[in-house]
């Protein structure tokens, strides 16, 4: 079982560490102060990654490596010099006449945000990717001390058709990268759709059928490049099983994002957040909420759902989490699964972190004071703690 948890939170990146008994403990905030947008365990080498987004100071990134106390800054991802065709306004790329997307302003090649941060495979010592704000992939081959933005998704065309999902510019969230086969990586774009490289990105083809954007016209509901899809996550012992939760409800893949089906889901099928059960792909967590300009829990009723039959039915569990009237949003990365796959932690915006030890159907409070919260991610513990001083918190009875 994983015994270490990492929370990215707009003000610092909390690590807790869990004891034989399973109880957290909190260590001193690193980074305290500074919005750290991503954090990833590399289980390859032990190393840790924090990507901070610090606004006008820029995007930074830093590595702490197994075995040390202190963190040494590397490398951002840069893009090339935009050539002047990207300055002009766009035209609605891959449209066609009749329902040509109106001219938006060009995207500029500037980094704005680490979005998502995963290892390569584990034949790919080193390898990196980053997803980034303004909808650029990146690859690191030595940990984080160069990147190479992926040409060949980003001179697609229809590319230029992306649109902001929640940032103004288009954006990578998810990096998947296939355990069978380290060159198969799916990413996830908002709002752009899935993408997917059988080789190591030399080419890439969309993989969004099935998906559909109720806020786009009838005739382009369908449209794979006009998608949004929130989180994409997969099963890693079934990995042609994907699940997402987009914008306008949950979608399943059972055949490796060749096709998606829409699952209809109670209180709501709108969220950010999702997770998969690393071994049983009929498995899945959601975290369910009112869309669009609201963005709170039903009924102010905070709730996880789960399904184990692949989204015919739902089960809703709030057993530990705060009585409504509440309103904690999940992000994108709140949520999480360790390899166990009873394990599950959830940090929400309003500071909230929780743990659950039985599958979600109850939950642990570890903490309501912390800042919001960016990302939560399980990893194994890759050194003794050291230089931090350890604080344990107790659960409250009834939260």
């Amino acid at each position: 079982m994983t015994d270490r948890l990492l929370v990215a939170t707009r003000k610092g990146l909390f690590e807790l560490h869990a004891d034989n008994q399973g109880r957290w403990t909190l260590g001193e905030p690193q980074f305290i102060g500074e919005p750290v947008s991503m954090v990833l365990a590399d289980p390859r080498d032990g190393s840790l990654y924090a990507a901070l987004n610090l606004g006008h100071f820029g995007v930074k990134l830093h590595r702490r490596r197994a075995g040390m106390a202190d963190w040494e800054e590397c490398a951002v991802p840069v893009y090339p010099p935009q050539p002047p065709e990207e300055t002009r306004v766009s035209d609605g790329a891959n449209a066609s006449a009749d329902n040509a997307a109106p001219p938006r302003p060009p995207v500029p090649w500037t980094l704005q945000q680490i979005w998502s941060l995963e290892p390569g495979g584990p034949d790919e010592p080193g390898v990196l990717w980053a997803g980034t704000i303004p909808g650029g992939l990146f690859r690191s081959g030595d940990g984080g001390d160069t990147w190479e933005l992926n040409r060949a998704l980003w001179d697609r065309p229809e590319r230029r058709e992306w649109a902001g999902g929640g940032y103004d510019a288009p954006g990578i969230h998810s990096v998947l990268v296939d355990p069978r086969d380290s060159r198969h990586i799916t990413v996830g774009v908002s709002s752009g759709g899935v993408w997917q490289t059988p080789d190591g990105g030399a080419t890439w083809r969309q993989g969004s059928e099935g998906m559909e954007a109720d806020y786009m016209p009838p005739e382009r509901r369908g449209d794979p490049n006009v998608q949004d899809p929130h989180h994409v996550v997969q099963c890693a012992a079934n990995p042609d099983v994907l699940w997402t939760q987009h914008h306008c409800g949950i979608f399943r893949s059972t055949d490796g994002a060749t096709h998606w089906q829409r699952i209809q889901a109670q209180p709501s099928s709108f969220g950010f957040a999702v997770a998969v059960h690393p071994r049983e792909p009929d498995t899945a967590w959601f975290v369910p909420a009112v869309k669009d300009q609201y963005r709170v829990p039903v009924d102010g009723k905070f709730v996880v759902t789960r399904t184990r039959d692949g989204g015919r039915t739902f089960e809703r569990f709030s057993n530990g989490l705060p009585a409504a009237p509440a309103y904690d949003l999940v992000y994108r990365h709140g949520l999480d699964v360790d390899e166990s796959g009873t394990r599950l932690a959830m940090g929400s915006t309003t500071g909230g972190l929780w743990t659950s030890a039985d599958g979600g159907e109850s939950w642990d409070l570890i903490s309501a004071h912390l800042p919001p919260v960016y990302c939560v991610r399980f990893g194994r513990e890759a050194r003794p703690p050291s230089r931090r001083r350890a604080l344990t918190l107790r659960t409250l009875d009834g939260r």
